[in-house]
């Protein structure tokens, strides 16, 4: 058995977790910070779909949870299924928010360098809007 290569991108926030967690695990607000979803989710049944560079992708959201989780499944239109470990962790007054970034196969250094600063960016867009 094998594992991918895994970056673990995060941000501290100095504002309450469950505030952050209930932001950040809305999907009308994924648009305001996630810019993978920029264009927005529409509900579709229990998933959400959005439309993007890569084409109509459908995601999946774990259920709301007391654990500060918002991991979901990301699936593409040519059937790919990419995993997104996304956590909002409490840290005294504040939190951690965690993407774990997995490298697909195939990427490349450039491109697995690429979607790490794209993740940072996300993260660094929520810590503004939610410290504002």
């Amino acid at each position: 058995m094998s594992t991918m290569p895994a970056r673990i991108i995060h941000r501290s926030i100095d504002r309450n977790w469950r505030d952050v967690y209930a932001f950040a695990e809305a999907p009308k607000n994924m648009p305001l910070w996630a810019s993978g979803l920029a264009s927005g989710l529409e509900r579709s049944g229990n998933d959400w779909i959005a439309e993007g560079v890569l084409g109509t992708v459908k995601v999946s959201f774990v259920p709301h949870n007391e654990f500060g989780v918002i991991d979901h499944t990301v699936t593409i239109e040519s059937g790919l299924r990419v995993y997104n470990a996304l956590r909002v962790v409490p840290n005294q007054d504040g939190c951690e928010v965690m993407f774990t970034l997995l490298r697909m196969p195939g990427t490349t250094d450039e491109q697995f360098e690429a979607d790490a600063a794209h993740v940072a960016r996300d993260l660094d867009a929520l810590k503004t809007l939610m410290e504002a």
